[in-house]
């Protein structure tokens, strides 16, 4: 047997290891590195004073997220760097595409670190800006360009963000995009979104936010010839769905949710709207990151939970939480393995370097790709209710 083999074992005492759930880890992860590298990044920290700010997103591992001045989500990571304009030096403990917005969002003075260019994301990394000028193409053919209005999730590449920018289009996150969906239709008669990278998030928010059906639904598949799509299917459909999805969130399974409640009296499923529409379709509570985190700080003590998102958070909350019973969604789904490329030996290289004098990893947006990214952050921006919230 190996790892993968095993079931997640669960928290507390009395347990029947064949059977519950809880929100460790197959194998668990290796001890923190060098216990050495602790007290070489708080030195590191200090000496640095406040020309560094560091952020760290909610799905990093806790050796790291010890050293974040602040936590949170991709937008309000890159917003809170954006009102830190003292520091010179940001550096985002995330993956690739929210170093990006950071960019985009802070003074050309500041300088934004990466401290491992491997630390992508599978979701962005589904919509290529090439990819997505075919399908505007193919979308002039057959005849409904002009209808069609570009929405990209936040969680999606500047050249796709400064794309949408480009057509008259917006960015939205997991907490907005109902808000930048009604947006869109608003835009133009007979109005036609074209969502991107995410399939599950759009098609969750049209159909039950916005009372469409999945009729109204397409997806395009960027490897099939026209999306595999008809020119009638296209003329058709109302939303439009890029065929990409988070290689965390899109596993969770309906089987495990209905095995759950058979198994565990009165347990809550609480999800990410990332995650398939069968699975939200039998889920108590479907929000974004923060949305999760504030249900699980309001539940009453002796509640219990089954969170469908990513594992370093859940294994966060149950410890904070330990009246309350917390469980991982799935047995087998662990990590973002993207995300937990950023570990401490590579924020300690990151900082030292900076002590140094060398700054490693910066990431830079090219300023035209920056200006029209721009232009759609600043439409979801203006969009009422909770734009800034991912």
């Amino acid at each position: 047997m190996t790892t993968v083999d095993l079931p997640l074992l669960p928290l507390g005492h009395g347990r029947d290891l064949s059977a519950e759930r809880g929100v460790e880890c197959p194998g668990e992860l290796p001890a923190a590195s060098d216990p050495a590298l602790v007290a070489r990044a708080r030195a590191a920290k200090e000496a640095l004073g406040d020309k560094v700010f560091v952020l760290g997103h909610h799905y990093q591992r806790d050796e790291v997220i010890q050293f974040a001045d602040v936590t949170g989500d991709s937008f309000k990571l890159a917003r809170d760097a954006a009102a830190r304009p003292e520091a010179e030096y940001i550096v985002f403990c995330g993956v690739h595409f929210m170093a990006e917005s950071a960019d985009i969002l802070t003074g050309p003075e500041q300088q934004v670190v990466l401290p491992d260019l491997a630390a992508g994301c599978s979701m962005a990394d589904m919509a290529r800006l090439a990819q997505v000028e075919d399908a505007w193409d193919a979308l002039a053919e057959a005849g409904v360009a002009d209808s069609v209005v570009p929405v990209t999730y936040m969680n999606s590449s500047a050249d796709i963000k400064a794309f949408c920018g480009r057509h008259g289009g917006a960015v939205c996150t997991s907490s907005n995009a109902e808000v930048a969906l009604e947006w869109a239709f608003g835009q133009k008669p007979d109005a036609k979104v074209l969502f991107l990278p995410d399939q599950h998030l759009g098609r969750n928010t049209a159909v039950l936010k916005m009372g469409m059906t999945l009729d109204d639904c397409v997806v395009w598949d960027p490897r099939r010839p026209n999306g595999g799509l008809t020119d009638e299917e296209l003329r058709d459909a109302r939303v439009i769905l890029w065929k990409g999805h988070c290689s965390v969130h899109g596993r969770f399974s309906p089987a495990v949710v209905d095995e759950l409640r058979e198994t565990i009296p009165g347990v809550q499923i609480l999800v990410h709207p990332e995650c398939q529409h069968e699975v939200v379709l039998k889920a108590d509570l479907v929000g974004s990151t923060e949305f999760i985190i504030k249900t699980i700080e309001a539940a009453p003590s002796g509640s219990s939970w089954a969170i469908g998102t990513e594992l370093n958070l859940v294994k966060r909350l149950a410890a904070a939480h330990p009246d309350k019973h917390i469980a991982f969604l799935d047995k087998t789904v662990c990590y973002c393995s993207t995300m937990n490329r950023i570990d401490l030996p590579h924020l300690v290289w990151a900082l030292e370097s900076l002590v140094d004098g060398t700054v490693v990893n910066r990431i830079e947006v090219d300023p035209e790709t920056e200006v029209q990214a721009k232009v759609a952050l600043q439409r979801m921006l203006d969009l009422p209710g909770r734009s800034h919230k991912d």
